[in-house]
């Protein structure tokens, strides 16, 4: 085996795992900028049933996503563990800053390039281009999620109406 391939093998990228229901999902660490324990979350008027609303981060307004209805799930009940991960996403070249309401999170797992396996082609009921790939255990998956892929453009446009409603008042 050549030096190359087995460099290629080993690069190692850290995700910090959460959960939404009965399933694990998994985000490159490199997008979140911390998590907070839960708290009062203001509700947009006329938004998808997706955004539960907003929160202050700081002085910022800052979107807050329910991930269990985005991917087709009954609405987050809070516990407590549930909490919001604050993430960097980068939506058709403009940087967000976007919270995402998850049930908890898990851990943070180092994978090598060579335990990631690629995304199903069918057979999965959250669409394909958000899963980067899936991690292996021994009585499931860890689905890998590409952050960028699963909001949209009308994300940023809420984000910008919060931000305008929030001056507003």
């Amino acid at each position: 085996m050549n030096e190359n391939n087995t460099l290629a093998n080993d690069n190692v990228t850290t995700f910090l795992t959460f959960i939404l229901g009965k399933e694990i999902f998994a985000t490159n660490v490199k997008k979140v900028l911390t998590i907070l324990e839960m708290r009062p979350i203001t509700k947009v008027p006329n938004s998808p049933e997706y955004m539960r609303g907003v929160i202050n981060l700081r002085g910022n307004v800052l979107p807050v996503i329910d991930m269990r209805i985005k991917f087709g799930m009954s609405p987050t009940q809070f516990t407590d563990n549930t909490c919001i991960i604050v993430l960097n996403v980068t939506i058709e070249d403009e940087e967000l800053q976007l919270g995402i309401l998850v049930d908890a999170v898990d851990k943070v797992l180092e994978l090598k390039e060579s335990e990631i396996e690629e995304s199903p082609s069918i057979g999965t009921k959250y669409k394909v281009e958000f899963i980067q790939g899936m991690y292996k255990l021994e009585d499931g998956f860890i689905m890998l999620l590409n952050m960028d892929l699963i909001f949209n453009s009308e994300v940023i446009i809420l984000a910008k109406e919060n931000e305008s409603v929030a001056i507003d008042e």
